[in-house]
């Protein structure tokens, strides 16, 4: 198993001028002494898609050189070319990272059978473990709980999925068909006590971006078979769930690392400053979880 608990899906801090390592280099610091159990680099959160390859290097590089042998380092790989995708993971996995995170192809929204076929060539082409990313809203095509199932099955090495449909009997459906197999992570953070009380192994979070300590407690919590405090816990971080994602992310997270001093919140086009109403509402709900 690549991790339990909480798994960070980092921003990527920027100056105007490029990738800002030495903010970047805090972020991992602040992770570490949160207490979260992995990291994600170039997720959705980190926005990979406005990103040169130069870029993306870097930040793979620069993750796996600071956490070498303190936490797993997950590097996003996904494409919505096959070939691209294989050859964003025969990368990571040369630069050290630890396992991949591959999202569903987006925009040519495949078949079940093509979504087979792509991780099929991306798990025969590494040997680290994939999670598979399903998150239907921002991609157009849904893998459904069967055809995980059948590559969990298939390859050894896709050994998860983040589960960001937000339909929890698809993530139960998922969790009963691979089981033995592969595990499931909530891929939405408003739901990760639920995930987790179905069978999930954790979280891949936005909101530890900001609140690394809270979230891996509130994880911690489930897994020490503390039910109680983790469902409190996952009560009171709702209101800062709904403040993250009251705008697309990553512009509410990046404000809330604007505010906790750790990054510029520099955003690349075509994503904008978040409102001033409700970074003020952010502002507000922030420290109560720092």
């Amino acid at each position: 198993m690549i991790f339990k608990g909480t798994a960070t899906a980092l921003i990527t801090p920027f100056t105007r001028d490029g990738v800002d390592l030495e903010s970047f280099g805090r972020i991992l610091d602040d992770q570490l002494a949160g207490g979260v159990d992995a990291v994600v680099v170039l997720g959705t959160t980190g926005e990979p898609a406005t990103m040169t390859a130069e870029e993306k290097k870097s930040v793979i590089e620069f993750a796996v050189k600071k956490l070498k042998g303190k936490l797993p380092v997950i590097v996003g790989t996904g494409a919505n070319s096959t070939a691209a995708a294989v050859e964003m993971s025969v990368l990571a996995e040369k630069l050290g990272a630890d396992a991949l995170l591959l999202v569903t192809p987006y925009y040519n929204k495949a078949t079940q059978q093509g979504l087979i076929e792509h991780f099929g060539a991306v798990a025969e082409a590494v040997k680290l473990p994939i999670i598979c990313y399903n998150v239907p809203g921002r991609t157009g095509v849904n893998m459904l709980p069967a055809t995980f199932a059948e590559l969990a099955k298939r390859y050894d090495n896709i050994a998860a999925i983040k589960e960001a449909s937000g339909n929890m009997e698809q993530i139960e459906e998922a969790i009963r068909l691979s089981e033995g197999n592969a595990v499931v992570y909530s891929g939405d953070d408003g739901i990760t006590v639920p995930v987790m009380a179905m069978g999930g192994m954790g979280v891949i979070s936005v909101v530890s971006n900001a609140a690394p300590r809270f979230t891996s407690e509130m994880t911690s919590a489930f897994l020490a078979g503390d039910l109680k405090k983790a469902a409190k816990m996952q009560l009171e971080m709702l209101p800062l769930v709904r403040a993250m994602f009251c705008e697309v992310n990553p512009i509410p997270v990046k404000k809330a690392m604007q505010l906790r001093g750790l990054a510029s919140g520099i955003l690349r086009l075509p994503l904008t400053e978040m409102t001033a109403e409700n970074a003020a509402k952010l502002e507000k709900l922030l420290p109560s979880f720092v």
